[in-house]
């Protein structure tokens, strides 16, 4: 049975994140306003005599997305129409750049390698169709929403691979601002184009595109569909057929739509209502100045700087809103592996527990970095630091204002510790007698006595040094 090489590659609709539409003012992110076609003009459905205006901030984050991408970006752009009739596009054309687009020539590191990105462009995305069994609506408020429309080069070659991709290149445009890139909300679209051919052979075999994949998992799961069925057929002698496929995710496969167009479909010309993009250079300049720190720069100064371990940096720079609370709790003079150790359990536990966002977390870095003092200095134990941590969750007080209040602080003065300590083996013989015959173990329930005595309060740390002390 011959082996074959998957060859893939994605292309990827991120809507950025502005206020307006690309070409009018119109509000964007509105595909999910409950009242339909309430965010439409004149432009965005093409009346006569009306002429699209660029949206500037549109052009802003498609270049931040774009460099971190790592795209090499085109100082002179044009935009294009891409011709097409269906009742989701008002315009009868898609405004898209084809022949120039603002930037070419990225990758992305997967799986230690360079993944080709070809290009990303900008365009408008279309309506949304509703279609019932005897009739389509149509909700124009999407149309004219900006996209940024990422192509990989066909240089991936499993769906780990492509999972790997997708989350990466979310990580970068979200990290720098450009998109929320929320697949739930439509905020990224992803297709599918794949092709097999016999393992060591450079030719590129005949492929396949898949649409309506609404989740990284999706992709992948029909990925491995479609690697399955592919080799299953080109096994048993079949021929591919070039065709746009559905993934039916209940059903676990692949479904055909549609034989795949070509793109001279669409008569592509340059469109005369606008006039080449040009971006000066100390505007540019600016825009790569402002750039972030990036997540896996960010992530390497953690286990060098900070001695956390990949696993604990990778969480942390997962997200930049939450790399910079856990800066922020460093800052206060917490112990850096401390906090992150509290950061990655106690607190994303509490925020995925109570459905937040890292910027909602009401308890801010600042606090967050008194409890870790507080605990790593003895003055709380850790089981009294999590009461502390959930009273400062419900009430926003200091944390030490909550250790008073509840009386919490450890006594940690050794004269009464020893007192209590004599108390507690003069009080238990036998768990004595068991410490000095070899069961260091035992040492736990004279410490047991003691934070009884204590009502908690005793530092169990220092009563451990003290009870081997005392029996040596």
């Amino acid at each position: 049975m011959t082996q074959f090489e998957p060859v893939i590659g994605l292309e990827i609709h991120l809507q950025l994140n502005t206020n307006s539409k690309l070409f009018c003012s119109c509000p964007s992110g509105m595909a999910d306003n409950p009242i339909p076609n309430s965010a439409v003009c004149p432009v965005c459905t093409a009346q006569p005599g009306t002429l699209p205006v660029l949206n500037k901030g549109a052009v802003e984050l498609a270049v931040k997305a774009a460099l971190a991408l790592n795209l090499e970006i085109n100082k002179i752009s044009l935009f294009d129409r891409k011709n097409y009739f269906y009742p989701d596009l008002p315009k009868g054309y898609q405004i898209t750049q084809l022949f120039k687009p603002i930037s070419e020539h990225g990758w992305l590191e997967v799986n230690g390698r360079k993944v080709g990105i070809t290009r990303a462009h900008m365009e408008e995305d279309a309506g949304k169709s509703i279609h019932h069994a005897s009739y389509s609506l149509i909700d124009w408020n999407r149309a004219g929403t900006p996209l940024l429309e990422i192509v990989s080069e066909p240089e991936i070659h499993s769906a780990d691979e492509a999972y790997e991709f997708l989350t990466k290149l979310k990580s970068n445009v979200s990290w720098v601002g450009a998109s929320n890139a929320d697949m739930e909300k439509g905020e990224l679209r992803v297709d599918v184009n794949i092709s097999l051919r016999p393992a060591g052979i450079k030719t590129f075999g005949t492929k396949v595109e898949i649409k309506n994949l609404n989740s990284f998992k999706a992709v992948r799961d029909a990925i491995n569909v479609e690697i399955e069925r592919q080799t299953e057929m080109l096994n048993e002698g079949k021929k591919i057929k070039q065709e746009t496929l559905l993934f039916d995710k209940e059903k676990g496969e692949t479904v055909s739509m549609r034989s795949k167009e070509d793109a001279l479909d669409y008569r592509y010309f340059p469109d005369p209502d606008l006039p080449p993009l040009v971006l000066a250079d100390e505007w540019l300049e600016s825009v790569i100045a402002s750039r972030p720190e990036m997540p896996a720069r960010r992530k390497e100064r953690f286990t060098k700087d900070y001695g956390l371990s990949d696993y604990d940096a990778g969480v942390l720079t997962s997200e930049r809103a939450l790399s910079e609370y856990y800066e922020d709790t460093v800052k206060t003079g917490a112990n850096p592996k401390n906090a992150a150790n509290w950061i990655t359990t106690d607190l994303l536990g509490a925020i995925n527990a109570a459905k937040l966002d890292i910027n909602d977390c009401p308890v801010t870095a600042k606090q967050l970095g008194t409890i870790v003092t507080l605990t790593d200095s003895g003055k709380i134990s850790r089981a009294q630091a999590k009461k502390v941590f959930e009273q400062c969750w419900q009430t926003k007080k200091d944390p030490e204002v909550i250790v008073k209040e509840l009386g919490l602080e450890q006594v940690s003065d050794e004269n009464q510790l020893e007192t209590w300590a004599k108390e507690a083996i003069a009080e238990n013989p036998k768990i004595v007698s068991d410490v000095k015959s070899g069961n260091p173990k035992a040492i736990g329930a004279l410490i047991g006595s003691v934070m009884k005595k204590s009502k908690g309060k005793a530092n169990p740390g220092k009563m451990n040094e003290i009870f081997a002390k005392l029996l040596q």
